[in-house]
């Protein structure tokens, strides 16, 4: 006899009409997979998930993340019947203007949603970096008696997560690392927009995943079986040792008159479809939005129970507090996002009498500096650790603890050839509250990853991209590793600091910043070239993003640069002064980003009015003609050789920089009252 009643069928069908009366009185929408999905997302809500709706951050958790995110009303319809803070209105919302239920799940947007999902195979990436982040939190922090972090994600997936090759990258280390608290929900359907996944997706998926060395269960009834579901659930559950994939075979659009086609994928049901469906699943076809009291009944009684395990975990942590004080207070200290007092002193200040070292070797200096007085810092590279130097002294490998390579407490990364991959579950660990994570590739490379980079930016997440290798000073490589286009394509992204720093100074005020926002991801531009330590720099000034490095009375021109380019800016006010009777200043722009943040006044002290301005770096020009007059870049790209024969090809020098500066001063000498390009923007602005 099943365990399940009228009213567990009554609660599924609710979910299916509420998908079909949000999206049609939204007239945008994607029915079909929340009303193929209801039997399972009740089951897991209902039976398994630990979640308290009137503390949506407890940390203890389950995490749960819906991958094929435009199903988005599956989940805003359970937030709704569980308690979080989502109305009917909201739902009546759907899709509209300043709501919080948008086109598709987006964290900080909408109470009980972790992830932003969307672009597919992201949220299934993300729960592996969620899950990663519940291990090692639990490594940490877990003593014998006290079992506190124990929590599992949940991942709704469908077709088209499983066909995205970030997916591939992100579940293919999840095997490795073996971790048993992911449990990914396969929604087989068997339909995409283009109709039945025969015409393009006909592998074995199963196979593939049990090669990746996760657990596989097949739940052939998808529709109907609500025991079949729940043993399902439960035996992932009892599985430690891999994470499990859940083939649930379902029936898209279930219900309704298009059920199991593409018709009902991505359309909102016709009116006389939503009438026959709320007859056939006794409803009443004249009222919409309607949830009988017996649903809210059996659904509030999870969350109560929800709310008494967070209760009891609340006890337990407060005798945690007596027995392990500096553990309770560095935990509670991370979920509020916070660093330890005093860990900015730990950062590397350089003098000009320091040797000239790479900016990835000075990003490595800092990491071996402030690892201990910033514990929550975990991280890793794509497969390039000698190359990205991002591994400190004495690091611990993060591991599955029966392999004897590491432990799930360690806390650096091997990510493998994955940036795309590593992208996305940093995205995830981030999300999780306790750690902060960074992950090195080539600059060049972190555009495989641009899908994950824009939504650390969407989701306002602090993820740490180590990028070295960041121009064509890398040399010998040549045009395929150099990178040209990346900084103005991140540059332009919202939310999302590119910094490139010029020495030894800068690289720490890059870190400092990068560490300190709570919710903007960070790109680290890092030379794999040796730089000088330059008079003039400091932490306090690169902090705030860009500052007059050289001043000089009577200035006939501002060379503005970033990175490897500034020590050769600086060379050039002596060319120019030496053989051209020429003064040139020199400001240092290490984070366009964090500059235009700082007060219009500040930002025309270092751009002032009056004087043209060149821009110096060895990438694309755009985006700079916001900050210069003139621009001094490349438009093309690179050439493989030495570095220094491939910056003198391009006329990087201080020579070509001089020549480049008179051009500045001669077009712009006989322009009247001429304006800093900060008062042009701002000029246009009003």
């Amino acid at each position: 006899m099943s365990s399940f009643t009228e009213t567990d069928q009554l609660a599924i069908n609710t979910i299916r009409v509420l998908a079909a009366d949000a999206t049609a009185h939204a007239n945008s929408g994607h029915p079909g997979a929340p009303m193929g999905m209801a039997p399972v997302a009740h089951v897991l809500f209902n039976r398994f998930m630990n979640f308290n709706p009137k503390n949506p951050k407890w940390l203890n958790r389950d995490r749960f993340v819906l991958s094929n995110g435009h199903a988005c009303m599956l989940q805003y319809a359970l937030l709704h019947l569980y308690g979080y803070a989502l109305t009917i209105d909201d739902l009546k919302a759907f899709r509209r203007i300043d709501s919080i239920t948008p086109g598709h799940p987006e964290a900080h947007d909408t109470p009980g949603v972790e992830v932003t999902t969307g672009p597919l195979g992201q949220g299934i990436s993300n729960a592996v970096g969620l899950a990663i982040a519940q291990a090692h939190t639990a490594a940490v922090f877990n003593k014998p008696g006290y079992d506190l972090v124990n929590n599992y994600t949940y991942c709704f997936l469908g077709d088209g997560c499983l066909m995205e090759g970030v997916s591939a990258e992100a579940c293919s280390l999840a095997g490795h690392l073996q971790l048993g608290n992911l449990i990914a929900i396969w929604d087989d359907n068997r339909i995409t927009i283009d109709g039945d996944t025969n015409q393009a997706f006909t592998e074995d998926v199963l196979k593939r995943y049990e090669s990746y060395g996760w657990h596989i269960v097949t739940v052939l009834d998808g529709d109907h079986n609500l025991d079949l579901i729940a043993d399902a659930i439960q035996k992932a559950k009892e599985v430690t040792d891999k994470p499990t994939l859940i083939q649930l075979k379902t029936t898209i659009g279930f219900g309704s008159k298009k059920q199991g086609t593409h018709d009902v994928h991505g359309s909102p049901l016709k009116a006389d479809d939503i009438k026959q469906l709320k007859e056939k699943f006794g409803f009443n076809p004249e009222e919409s939005f309607a949830v009988p009291q017996e649903v809210y009944d059996l659904c509030h009684k999870a969350s109560a129970k929800g709310a008494a395990k967070e209760e009891e975990w609340n006890q337990l942590f407060a005798k945690y507090a007596e027995e392990f004080k500096a553990e309770h207070d560095d935990l509670i200290r991370r979920q509020k996002g916070e660093l330890a007092e005093g860990w900015e002193k730990h950062l590397p200040v350089y003098t000009p009498a320091d040797p000239a070292v790479a900016s990835r070797k000075l990003s490595e200096n800092v990491l071996n500096k402030i690892f201990e007085a910033v514990p929550e810092l975990v991280g890793g590279s794509a497969d390039l650790t000698g190359s990205n130097l991002t591994r400190w002294k004495g690091a611990i490998d993060f591991q599955p603890p029966a392999t004897g390579l590491g432990t799930y407490a360690g806390r650096y990364f091997r990510f493998g050839v994955r940036e795309h991959g590593m992208g996305a579950i940093m995205n995830g660990m981030a999300a999780y509250g306790t750690l902060i994570p960074y992950g090195g590739t080539f600059l060049n490379f972190v555009s495989y990853a641009a899908g994950a980079v824009r939504l650390s930016a969407l989701s306002q997440v602090r993820a740490i991209w180590v990028a070295t290798h960041d121009s064509i000073g890398l040399g010998e490589d040549g045009p395929t590793h150099q990178p040209i286009e990346t900084l103005a394509h991140f540059r332009a992204l919202p939310n999302c600091m590119v910094w490139r720093p010029a020495d030894g100074n800068e690289t720490s005020a890059a870190y400092y910043v990068a560490l300190t926002s709570k919710h903007t991801p960070s790109i680290l531009a890092l030379s794999r070239q040796n730089l000088p330590q330059l008079e003039g720099s400091t932490i306090e000034k690169a902090i705030k993003g860009g500052y007059v490095l050289h001043e000089v009375e009577g200035a006939d021109v501002t060379l503005i640069s970033t990175g490897s380019e500034v020590c050769i800016a600086i060379d050039a006010v002596k060319e120019l002064k030496e053989k051209h009777n020429i003064k040139a200043r020199v400001v240092s722009m290490p984070c366009m980003e964090v500059f235009d943040a700082q007060p219009k006044d500040y930002r025309l002290s270092v751009l002032p009015d009056g004087i043209p301005s060149l821009s110096i770096e060895v990438m694309s020009t755009m985006g700079w003609e916001k900050y210069s007059h003139e621009q001094f870049g490349l438009n093309r790209f690179g050439a493989s050789g030495a570095y220094l024969d491939v910056y003198k090809k391009f006329e990087f020098t201080p020579e070509g920089i001089a020549k480049r500066a008179i051009a500045t001063i001669d077009f712009w000498k006989d322009v009247p009252n001429i304006r800093s390009p900060i008062n042009r923007a701002f000029q246009q602005l009003i």
